[in-house]
């Protein structure tokens, strides 16, 4: 097959990540193809690039993929990339393709969804009111007040140890022009951000959170981004109280929302052990896959 293969650049570079982007198409000029390599700016993942790859279902098995990789893959050599992540659905060809060309898997993760429709809210209810004897929680939409941002900033390292199996993950550096970054980043398209936060009352710093990314209409699908707790402060409850209190509050503020997804590492038995406690059902799993430059 006849392919011309054209860099792009993402125009909208972020503040932790950058994109090259590349176009396969056929000799008639029609995409049939394209990668996007994110390559990680900020302190902690300069040696990681993640890579998607798309090639159109009639265009398959003709070097389409195989080219486009090729293309990546140097780009992320010539950036000085030490590993380069790709997911692949669990059970799809993908696998076999990564695997054929170097890559190894290092994480499985566990896609699940809580249909609100048929979700168990009196039970949901009692968790969100079980209180946590020292603690107590706060709320607020969009980005974080100021008087509790560099507190939600250091309660971020909560994530620096979540099980991520063989993954070269890197640690991600937050600061508050992150957290209050990645909030305007979520309301620029549209979509709306509520985090639920815990409060150790001795002191009144932030110790753990969770956060639900709803569509700006209030239908459809929401997105769990992250629930977490500091490791002093776990084994209280907090993050089954956290996330109740969320998917409440979603219930309440959007009754046309129809369900709550999350995705976890299979290696993270405690928040899959809240999830399912909460009512949530897999629906799919996934696969990382890693390339050691």
């Amino acid at each position: 097959m006849s392919l011309r293969i054209t860099p792009l650049t993402d125009p909208e570079a972020g503040g932790a990540s950058r994109r090259l982007v590349w176009l396969a198409a056929g000799a008639d000029g029609a995409p049939v193809g394209s990668a996007s390599l994110r390559l990680f700016t900020r302190e902690g993942q300069r040696h990681l690039a993640e890579l998607e790859v798309a090639v159109h279902g009639a265009e398959r098995r003709q070097g389409v993929g195989s080219r486009l990789l090729e293309a990546a893959v140097a780009a992320a050599r010539s950036e000085g990339r030490r590993s380069v992540l790709v997911q692949a659905e669990a059970g799809s060809p993908a696998g076999g393709f990564l695997t054929a060309r170097g890559f190894r898997r290092v994480l499985t993760l566990t896609y699940a969804r809580l249909p609100l429709a048929d979700a168990d809210l009196a039970a949901i209810e009692k968790d969100a009111q079980r209180p946590c004897r020292g603690y107590r929680l706060t709320e607020w939409d969009g980005s974080v007040p100021a008087e509790l941002a560099q507190s939600y900033a250091d309660s971020r390292r909560a994530m620096d140890d979540m099980p991520m199996d063989d993954t070269d993950f890197g640690t991600v550096v937050w600061d508050v022009e992150r957290v209050v970054a990645a909030a305007e980043a979520v309301a620029r398209r549209g979509e709306l951000l509520h985090t639920v936060a815990a409060v150790d009352e001795s002191d009144g710093s932030l110790v753990g959170f969770s956060e639900l990314v709803v569509p700006g209409d209030g239908r459809g699908d929401a997105q769990h981004y992250g629930t977490a707790v500091l490791p002093e402060h776990r084994g209280r409850g907090l993050a089954r109280w956290m996330k109740a209190t969320s998917i409440l509050r979603a219930r309440e503020r959007h009754p046309l929302l129809a369900g709550l997804l999350t995705d976890t590492a299979e290696g993270n038995a405690p928040m899959r052990a809240v999830n399912d406690a909460l009512g949530y059902v897999a629906t799919h799993q996934a696969m990382e896959y890693q390339l050691d430059l």
